[in-house]
This record gives C-alpha cells, structure tokens and sequence, in this order.
C-alpha cells in the first residue's frame, strides 16, 4: 500500500494497465453486477434534487424503475446504490449511443443541463474506494468483462491511477494527486 494523506492506495492501482475500450466491452459494467452503482450519502440529495433535469436523457425503463424505486436504494448489503431496471441488470441511469451504454446523468452534465457529472464510483471505475472513519482504501477491482480495457491499457502502456486522474483529482484534489505522483517517481 503507499500512502497518501489519509488514504491507501493498493499496489494494483499505480502497477496494473487499464483504459477503457468500450468498443469493445460496450460498457458492461452499466449493465451487470450484483446491484447498481455505490453512491456515497452526500450523492443522495443530488440525485433527487438532478433527476428532472437528467430524466430527458433517461430511457422509458429507466425512468420507470427511478418513478417506482426512488433515484437510489439500498442494496443487499445496506449500501446505497442506483436502481437496476431489472433485478442485477442494468442501472437505471443507462442510455444507449450507438450500442455502447452511456450515462444519462453525464449526457445532462455534457449538455450543460446539470453541474454534477455522475456518481464518483462510477467515474473512479475500476477503482473502487472502501472507507474507514480515519482513511480511505483505494483498490483495483478485477472484472472479466474489463479484459479489454486491460488489454488496451497494457498497448498504450497506461497505469489505472493514470488513466483515472481525472476521477481521483475530481475525489481527492490536485495537490493529492500530484502527491502520489511524487510518492511514485521516488518509488
């Protein structure tokens, strides 16, 4: 683990290839897991305060399940989540853009229509954050349907943090950041 501030980053983050390819996994992780999105609990309010705004880009079964379910849940293990159209399926957040899933809520912030880009788990993916009262724990999560991404990470020769420095400047600041980077060059 290096530390950074009061946060753990897991050796995989900085040493592992990764950049998405979504031409060719078509953006499974929106579509497939055990539950939606993890939302942190200052997300839930933007949810419900953004949804008018993001609901034109949503898709008819999206909007249904946010009508029924609420803008978030609570997932099997206590968490907050987005809402899945069907049970594991796709989050109800989905559109589609040439049959590669996109964001609604990013397609609203791209338009301008709204000032939040989308939940940070999904925008931090592969990294996923465990959060303990003193520090956070950064670690790469390992999925089969990222093959792709690690593939391509490995061609062009990027590291997960490398690819994810938007997300984790957005999450934890500049200085952090660059924090890291120094922390790594005298690795």
């Amino acid at each position: 683990m290096i530390e950074v501030g009061s946060v753990l980053v897991h050796e995989d983050v900085v040493n592992e290839n990764f950049v998405c390819n979504l031409n060719k996994c078509k953006g499974a992780c929106c579509l497939e897991g055990d539950s939606g999105a993890p939302l942190a609990a200052d997300e839930l309010d933007i949810l419900k305060e953004i949804y008018p705004k993001v609901k034109p880009y949503m898709t008819a079964k999206g909007i249904a399940t946010i009508e029924r379910e609420g803008t978030h849940v609570t997932d099997f293990e206590d968490d907050y989540t987005t809402p899945c159209v069907d049970t594991n399926k796709e989050c109800a957040y989905v559109t589609w853009e040439n049959g590669i899933t996109k964001c609604a809520i990013e397609k609203a912030w791209e338009q301008g229509a709204v000032n939040w880009r989308k939940p940070i788990s999904c925008h931090l993916y592969p990294i996923r954050i465990t959060n303990y009262p003193e520090f956070d724990v950064l670690h790469y999560d390992r999925w089969n349907i990222c093959s792709p991404a690690c593939s391509f990470g490995s061609e062009l020769k990027v590291h997960v943090h490398e690819f994810l420095k938007e997300p984790l400047t957005r999450k934890y600041g500049a200085e952090w950041y660059q924090e890291l980077e120094d922390k790594l060059a005298g690795i």
